[in-house]
């Protein structure tokens, strides 16, 4: 990629920064939320600690789902517009939620927040896609993973002074103002990325057909599988990480700091998978990285199962899941992005789908297995990690046929 293909309006650093801001707005959407639970809960008359997760996997299945629509408008209408209307929606769904009175309602305006944000995510991939291959795509997403990583270290400590000064609802005047800066971000400088001649026409058998595309290759849909379920299992990390923290090892306030070294871990694996990729490519790294996150999920089963998994411990073999994870997912993604070309804003969608559908049901479904201990986690992570493998394993090498150019 040239800079030259980004209108002259973007550099290279611009564009990873504006990218990395349009997936960090989901982020924050995510983490900020987690100091929280319990005041909103409070607040709006929900006392059962289990269903006031809801506003995370609520968020998480409008992010999923929608992404089956602005993945295929993206191919059909470029990405500048239906990426805007996105930031406007979750602005909006943000800012209603300030006035919000129930919990129900919550629920609701966090599932439009997500489906705005879900063009976002979808069509930052795309952009990626439209000017990057191979290892270099995969290198960029690296970068991105990196700033997304980032996040942790600050939204939950954000999240926490914003309740001190401020209370829950300024969690989501915060998120409205981010979009809002980010909104005028794309609006004065991201160029449109795909050329007139790319685009599909949108209907619904062009639609079928696209889908089809993607779901008819074997490697791309094998790769899309397995990050789907690993998001899952992050998922299930953050959506009971805040109970584990303060009911089993009652951290109290230094909840966030935890999290925080959690996110800043990440953010060190995705840098060195950044620096890694080129030298040892995307398939030699992610798969022991996978290696790395199954042991270490393993041992701490295990060591929970026997009541013999202290903080330090719980906390050292996370932070081993965070770096293994976050050499994973770019690697991954790009390995199921990278045949795809033809079809980018679709195979992106499909592949946010299942991450965010998919990863979002499990996380839930792990999160409400919580007993006290942390042993449902790890359990999970065990579990899907090794799931993840075989899909792997199964996919095989990319066949030479398989790619769109």
């Amino acid at each position: 990629m040239s800079t030259a293909k980004l209108a002259g309006r973007l550099g290279r650093f611009e564009f990873i920064a504006l990218v990395a801001a349009l997936i960090a707005i989901n982020a924050f959407a995510i983490d900020i939320m987690l100091p929280g639970l319990q005041q909103i809960g409070a607040a709006l008359g929900e006392p059962d600690a289990n269903r006031r997760q809801l506003v995370i996997p609520a968020y998480m299945l409008g992010f999923g789902l929608l992404q089956m629509v602005f993945g295929p408008l993206s191919d059909r209408f470029g990405r500048r517009r239906p990426l805007l209307v996105g930031l406007v929606l979750y602005f909006i769904a943000a800012l209603s939620a300030y006035a919000v009175s129930d919990f129900n309602s919550l629920v609701l305006l966090r599932f439009l927040q997500g489906a705005g944000a879900s063009a976002s995510a979808v069509i930052a991939m795309a952009l990626v896609r439209d000017l990057f291959v191979g290892d270099e795509m995969a290198k960029t997403m690296s970068l991105v993973f990196m700033v997304l990583m980032l996040s942790p270290i600050f939204a939950p400590a954000l999240g926490q002074f914003l309740l001190v000064v401020l209370d829950w609802r300024g969690l989501f005047m915060f998120m409205a103002g981010l979009c809002a800066i980010v909104t005028l971000w794309v609006w004065l400088r991201l160029p449109e990325t795909l050329k007139p001649e790319e685009r599909r026409p949108l209907g619904f058998m062009s639609m079928i057909e696209g889908f089809g595309i993607v779901f008819s290759n074997r490697v791309a849909l094998g790769y899309i599988m397995a990050t789907a379920l690993l998001f899952g299992s992050l998922f299930g990390f953050l959506t009971s990480s805040q109970q584990i923290y303060t009911g089993v090892y009652g951290v109290g306030l230094w909840f966030p700091a935890f999290f925080a070294a959690g996110g800043a871990v990440s953010a060190l694996g995705g840098f060195a998978n950044s620096q890694w990729v080129s030298k040892y490519g995307m398939k030699f790294i992610s798969t022991r990285a996978l290696g790395a996150f199954v042991l270490a999920s393993t041992i701490m089963f295990l060591f929970g199962y026997f009541n013999a998994l202290p903080l330090w411990a719980f906390f050292g073999l996370s932070c081993v899941t965070f770096f293994s994870f976050s050499m994973i997912m770019p690697n991954f993604g790009a390995m199921a992005m990278e045949p795809l070309g033809e079809v980018a804003g679709t195979a992106a969608s499909a592949q946010g789908v299942l991450q965010m559908v998919l990863g979002a049901a499990i996380g839930a479904f792990v999160g409400q297995m919580y007993n006290g201990t942390p042993v449902p986690l790890a359990l999970g992570m065990v579990v899907l990690g090794v799931l993840a493998a075989i899909l792997i394993k199964v996919a095989g090498l990319k066949p030479q046929q398989d790619a769109i150019a």
